[in-house]
């Protein structure tokens, strides 16, 4: 799913391209994505982009007058940008966006539809999608350690809960908690004053570095590769590899459709957090530590 330094990407690549241009045209090949019914989304056509903005995960689109547009990629949704009379991947297209200078496409891989565009009028509409997350760049220590005491999760939780921090998911969570040394199975509730001083500076750091480095790869031109596992990641989707810290293999843990990854070395003194299922089934066989698997 795009995080914050993916998001700011497409805002910034957008904003060279459509803002304070008309809508020409609205084109919906799936049903199934617009999830509102009022206003209209015909509504749109004819006017302006305003401004944009990121809403944690979500980009909103400004039309004036209150009208918003709100677009959530979710995990497989992906902007792409075409020149008038190109054709584009009508297999995974949703939507269709037509400006003076192209045309933004919206599209999906997989089967599964779960990336949305909704259309609200009035700021009270648009607050429904406000999810209280704190954005960690502009927070004070104070303000990020009172949110991390908020609630007694994980560290890994805690940082991915939206109700929590904006704009931070599974992917950079794990870059975060690396360059912070922390276990993702850290306890909020338990977590000392400078070890809190410096996951904040460590989320800071983390994401300002890959947005900028995520902007001087895309230049002008429209992020066409937006993953989750990009090259130069520490741990985040590196299961097996080394640590570039410590060269020790990289772990995960697996759960529902997501996995963790850690270095034990560096995060938890070499001791190997347990894989729910792999350690149920191989019990007292499951290893401790990396001493035990060296």
């Amino acid at each position: 799913m795009p995080e914050l330094p993916d998001i700011t990407i497409y805002i910034e690549a957008l904003e060279r391209r459509i803002l304070g241009a008309p809508l020409q045209a609205v084109t919906l090949t799936s049903p199934f994505v617009l999830r509102t019914v009022e206003p209209p989304i015909a509504l749109l056509e004819g006017r302006a982009v305003q401004a944009l903005g990121r809403m944690g995960k979500r980009i909103r689109f400004d039309f004036g007058e209150e009208l918003y547009l709100v677009v959530h990629l979710m995990i497989a949704g992906r902007f792409r940008w075409v020149t008038h009379g190109a054709k584009g991947p009508g297999r995974i297209t949703l939507a269709a966006f037509d400006f003076p200078a192209g045309r933004l496409l919206l599209t999906e891989a997989g089967t599964k539809r779960r990336a949305s565009l909704h259309l609200v009028q009035g700021a009270e509409s648009l607050r429904a999608f406000e999810r209280g997350g704190l954005d960690v760049l502009v927070a004070s220590t104070e303000e990020f350690r009172d949110r991390i005491r908020s609630e007694n999760h994980t560290l890994k939780r805690a940082l991915t809960d939206p109700r929590l921090f904006s704009g931070i998911g599974n992917a950079y969570s794990d870059e975060i908690l690396h360059a912070a040394k922390l276990s993702p199975l850290s306890l909020t509730g338990r977590l000392p004053d400078q070890a809190i001083e410096t996951l904040h500076r460590a989320c800071r750091e983390t994401l300002t570095a890959w947005t900028e480095r995520l902007r001087r790869e895309t230049g002008d031109g429209f992020p066409e590769r937006v993953t989750a596992f990009r090259e130069g990641m520490a741990v985040h989707g590196r299961f097996g590899l080394p640590c570039p810290v410590c060269a020790s293999p990289v772990q995960r843990i697996r759960y529902a459709d997501n996995e963790t990854n850690y270095c034990a070395r560096c995060q938890t003194e070499g001791r190997l957090l347990a894989d729910r299922a792999l350690s149920r089934l191989l019990k007292s066989d499951w290893p401790r530590s990396l001493d035990e698997i060296d």
